[in-house]
């Protein structure tokens, strides 16, 4: 097994070369990559770009010729990701390393992101201190910040290309001496949604599940919290859904900064996954500090959550498109589907008194939700969603569902062992 080194080596091959004799010396083996379209690489690498252009496709000479670097780029990142996929299928993939800037970061995480949960993957890169949600996407990628610009060796680029080094040494090495997972075979793992908002809810319904021998996955609905957890669905890893906090939803409809894409809902349906899902936090769309609200809101409700976050309050009609939307998902899934629904307020501020209280924005929702959602069972209860009453229910209707759990991958398998 090799671990696969991308970079440019036209403009990143001095830097590459260093870190592939330091990897050597660690007793690592390594595959050194050329992703790079332009000039000439600094130095031979084990698979030449020709090679990473023909497995997205294409043809360095097209590419060369079209003359846009970022489709270069793009045509890049799509071979980068599929040559670590055909590696990782032949048992052959030990893990992944990655050097650049904008477009090195690119193209390495597309092969990162490629990968499942458990293979090693860090990418040193020029963007790691900023935003970095596009390149981890809902991956276990480990970001290591290139502090200077990855242009030749001095003591700042030699230290910290030496820490990647070191780094991916110590995760493939002690990566077979890790303790054995605790839950045995047979362990239901449930995934479950919260948001601060929810939280109430979620500790309730966690203590009832794992009370009753599931292993429970919580994660935060923040829009990549919501696509990790819809991920992980797709790979079979998971038993059951406790999908409580739907709120990235409002996000993806209005235009928030929490949104998990289109896909949202869909995977655990996909899967023929029983599943419990609610209307935690449809009431508000999320944005950062106050003046980056868009002026085409101005006239909206707004609740200051932090200096960092504000809420907006969700219109009734906006209330009925997402519960349309909703039930439609909830509809198209194949295996069992409860739609719970708290009558007396979706979340902490959706409460009496509250600043997001709306009766009428409560029944829209669950009004566009039984517009839809088919044969699926709707239960709507008299309490808030906050209620110990209301996460009982939700759990324990799991539970009943989980009678002989599904047998899901662990967590760190993949398709083909790699060890």
């Amino acid at each position: 097994m090799f671990l696969c080194l991308f970079a440019t080596l036209d403009t990143k091959g001095v830097e590459a070369g260093y870190v592939r004799d330091r990897l050597r010396a660690l007793e690592v083996p390594v595959r050194l990559i050329d992703t790079g379209s332009g000039g000439t690489p600094a130095l031979a690498p084990d698979v030449t770009r020709e090679e990473v252009f023909a497995a997205a496709g294409t043809t360095l000479a097209a590419v060369q010729a079209e003359g846009d670097r970022g489709a270069a780029v793009g045509w890049a990142a799509r071979g980068a990701a599929a040559l670590a996929s055909q590696w990782l299928a032949k048992g052959e993939l030990a893990g992944v390393l990655g050097l650049g800037g904008s477009a090195g970061t690119t193209i390495g995480t597309a092969a990162m992101r490629a990968l499942p949960l458990g293979v090693p993957k860090l990418m040193v890169s020029t963007l790691a201190s900023g935003q970095v949600r596009p390149y981890v996407g809902d991956k276990d990628v480990l970001m290591l910040n290139a502090v200077a610009d990855i242009a030749g060796l001095n003591r700042i680029s030699r230290t910290v290309l030496n820490q990647a080094a070191e780094a991916m040494a110590g995760l493939l090495r002690f990566r077979g001496e890790r303790p054995a997972v605790p839950p045995g075979p047979n362990q239901p793992l449930v995934a479950a949604t919260m948001f601060g908002v929810t939280t109430p809810c979620l500790q309730v319904a966690r203590g009832v599940l794992e009370q009753a021998g599931c292993e429970v996955l919580v994660f935060h609905a923040t829009g990549a919290g919501g696509q990790a957890m819809e991920s992980l669905l797709a790979e079979g890893l998971v038993d059951g859904v406790l999908d409580l906090t739907t709120t990235e939803l409002a996000d993806e409809l209005v235009g928030g900064v929490l949104s998990a894409g289109p896909d949202r809902l869909l995977a655990a349906g996909r899967a023929g996954l029983p599943q419990v899902i609610s209307v935690g936090a449809l009431d508000m769309v999320n944005f950062g500090p106050e003046s980056t609200v868009p002026a085409e809101f101005a006239q909206r409700q707004f609740h200051r959550h932090n200096a960092n976050v504000t809420l907006m309050r969700t219109t009734p009609e906006e209330n009925r498109a997402l519960g349309r939307e909703l039930g439609q998902k909830a509809a198209a899934a194949r295996g069992p589907v409860l739609i719970l629904l708290p009558a007396r307020g979706v979340s902490a501020l959706d409460a009496e008194g509250q600043a997001f209280d709306s009766p009428r924005a409560r029944r829209e929702l669950f009004a566009g939700i039984r517009e839809t959602c088919g044969a699926v069972a709707v239960e709507e209860c008299d309490c808030h969603i906050n209620d110990p009453a209301f996460a009982r229910r939700a759990a324990e209707w799991l539970l009943e569902q989980l009678g002989r759990p599904r047998q899901g991958r662990r967590v760190g398998e993949s398709p083909t062992a790699v060890s």
